[in-house]
């Protein structure tokens, strides 16, 4: 059954939501849209059903999506979507698509260089409404950005991310159809669930006071925490896959609240062209030691679904699914480490964890996982 939901943006949800494409386009007064993908959905054959799905719809297809966004590849994707004349984009594929699809959808309306709307040079407020329409179209359960108000692009051609905050980025529509992550490999579907898991204990352990969230989180928690190794042993397995993409989906709802340390550390690490989820995963045990002598009654929901103390019980699961072991077999080298621990201290995701820490505190948690 398709679940329909209003929240920020329209969703729908369930096995078969693809279908509700074209009348999504429709409703947002879209004739021709820019489909924007990588090579990984194409050759999955993802896209194919996506193109199905539009029936007689004229689109045009920007496919050279990077693994980690640019500005250099929004930039590429704009005069393609001006080119062709397109009034909507339809972002198919994980979070670096649709992060990717965000920055064209700004740029099409905002003059000037993307990093003048980035949070680091307190651009949030300069985004208007008057943005690109976008569809998102998940195809890992992970990032949450189909629904999130937040894009990571590195300005020029690569490096460090820049952070976009705004309600404005939030696509118009969000589909969201399990049945695309069945042929995800055991690899991705590890690396996006775990990101997904870290957005709801991130959010969830954030110390801004929001119930309703933290009601969202924990059941996200409880979600991916039962349902994310079975997706990875069993990739068909249809009940495995409904709860990580709708763990993913309360994952995406709950960071508006804050993140905190793993994601402050993941982003100067993505400059080495590692998978961000995977990243996260493996930091998550070391950010929740750290956070535990101030949160220790926030911890306890979470050390009751896994049974033992949320770290060990985090870490653990990271085996199960296959997540490297060390920072170092991914080839980071260890003189990097002070500059990645002093990129996470200045990190917006600083300001909303539950214990702030300064560099020498991000570096004890790199060297945990070195």
């Amino acid at each position: 059954m398709v679940s329909f939901i209003q929240y920020i943006n329209r969703i729908q949800f369930g096995f078969g939501a693809i279908g509700t494409l074209p009348a999504e386009l429709q409703a947002l007064g879209a004739r021709r849209p820019l489909l924007m993908s990588d090579g990984g959905v194409v050759a999955a054959g993802l896209l194919d059903r996506v193109r199905s799905a539009l029936q007689d719809l004229p689109a045009s297809s920007y496919l050279d999506c990077p693994r980690h966004p640019t500005e250099a590849a929004a930039q590429a994707a704009l005069a393609m979507y001006r080119a062709e004349g397109c009034d909507a984009i339809v972002a198919v594929g994980g979070g670096a698509v649709i992060d990717l699809a965000k920055a064209v959808a700004l740029l099409h309306t905002h003059a000037g260089p993307l990093g003048t709307y980035s949070s680091e040079q307190g651009g949030s407020a300069r985004i208007r409404p008057d943005v690109a329409p976008v569809v998102a179209i998940p195809t890992t359960a992970g990032t949450g950005s189909e629904i999130g108000r937040g894009a990571g692009v590195a300005l020029g051609d690569g490096g460090i991310k820049a952070v976009f905050l705004s309600v404005n980025l939030v696509p118009k529509v969000a589909i969201c159809d399990p049945g695309l992550t069945l042929s995800l490999p055991p690899g991705m579907t590890a690396g996006a669930g775990i990101d997904a898991l870290g957005h709801c204990l991130e959010a969830y352990l954030s110390p801004a006071i929001n119930p309703p969230v933290d009601a969202t989180a924990l059941d996200g928690i409880r979600r991916l925490a039962g349902s994310l190794a079975t997706a990875v042993e069993r990739p068909g397995d249809r009940e495995a896959r409904w709860n990580t993409m709708m763990g993913a989906l309360e994952g995406g709802m709950c960071f508006w609240k804050g993140l905190g340390a793993a994601h402050a550390l993941s982003i100067p690490l993505d400059a080495y062209d590692l998978h961000h989820g995977t990243l996260v995963g493996m930091l998550l045990p070391a950010a929740l030691r750290f956070a535990r002598p101030v949160a220790a009654d926030k911890l306890a929901p979470l050390d009751a679904i896994f049974g033992k103390p949320a770290e060990d019980g985090l870490a653990e699961l990271n085996r199960r699914i296959g997540l490297p072991a060390s920072l170092q077999a991914l080839g980071v080298p260890r003189d990097a480490l002070p500059g990645i621990a002093a990129a996470a201290a200045a990190s917006v995701f600083n300001r909303t964890t539950i214990r702030p820490g300064q560099a020498q505190d991000y570096f004890a948690m790199l060297e945990a996982v070195f």
